[in-house]
């Protein structure tokens, strides 16, 4: 027992897992969906191992108060690392102004092997948002207003940004680059109900010149085109606050050789 111990313990077993660490750091650069957690988790798991095997083995550490403390800080420190890969949930969605939370439409991006959460139970609604630019429109401050459930059937108020979260049911929301606006649509069949969706244009000021997006009813192979002519107020050169309260729209609706031009509401 206490052989494999020393062998688990051992300095090339080290400089080996900190290689494939760093690998696996390479590989998760920006969280690709296409990586699987475990070119980070199994790394972090060797290490560990490797960690906790040298305390027991190698009296240097385990008789030496400072030091024996240190590498079980490293321990815990690679031991959370890993568990954080195997539990952590990655994902994506749009949200309307006016609309609740729906979990359906979120986009998930990637998740740990023993992820376990209630993403269902999450309530929230989109309220306005604000973004501020700077010339040359580098992008400031992003605020978010939601109404959160306090889980008591009342509402409060937060203020959401990229570098502050939303943090509810043990999941964290924040704003990204990907905003602007969408089309409220509702479809009434000739027999069964009306269906209401929105129909999200490309991010704004991202792609100002082409907010465009296209749909195709239930049934139909004839594709609607949209396209939303806007007046935010925006200047390249100046600061700037993109703000839907100091915006005016035009949705321009395209079915065939028929044009409609819809103003809000």
């Amino acid at each position: 027992m206490m052989r494999w111990l020393c062998r688990l313990a051992s300095t090339r077993l080290t400089l080996f897992g900190m290689v494939l660490l760093a690998i696996g750091a390479g590989l998760s650069y920006d969280n690709p969906d296409h990586v699987s957690v475990w070119v980070l988790a199994g790394p972090l798991l060797l290490l560990a191992l490797n960690l906790f095997a040298a305390i027991l083995t190698q009296p240097g550490i385990n008789r030496r108060p400072g030091l024996l403390m240190f590498h079980i800080g490293l321990l815990s420190i690679c031991a959370l690392a890993a568990i954080g890969r195997l539990t952590f949930y990655e994902a994506r969605v749009e949200v309307s102004q006016n609309s609740a939370f729906d979990v359906t439409a979120v986009d998930e991006i990637s998740q740990g092997l023993f992820h376990q959460g209630e993403l269902s139970q999450v309530q929230f609604v989109q309220q306005g948002y604000t973004v501020e630019y700077r010339p040359g429109l580098v992008r400031g401050i992003t605020r978010s207003y939601l109404q959160v459930s306090d889980g008591r059937g009342g509402w409060q108020p937060q203020v959401v940004g990229d570098d502050t979260p939303l943090i509810i049911d043990g999941y964290r929301f924040y704003t990204t680059f990907n905003k602007g606006f969408a089309a409220i649509l509702t479809w009434t069949p000739d027999q069964g109900e009306a269906i209401t969706g929105t129909l999200h244009m490309p991010s704004y000021p991202l792609f100002d010149y082409k907010q465009a997006n296209s749909w195709t009813p239930p049934g139909s192979r004839d594709e609607i085109k949209f396209w939303l002519r806007l007046d935010t107020g925006m200047d390249r050169q100046a600061d700037w606050l993109l703000d839907v309260r100091n915006t005016e729209a035009m949705l321009v609706v395209n079915n065939g050789e028929q044009r409609l031009e819809l103003q809000p509401g």
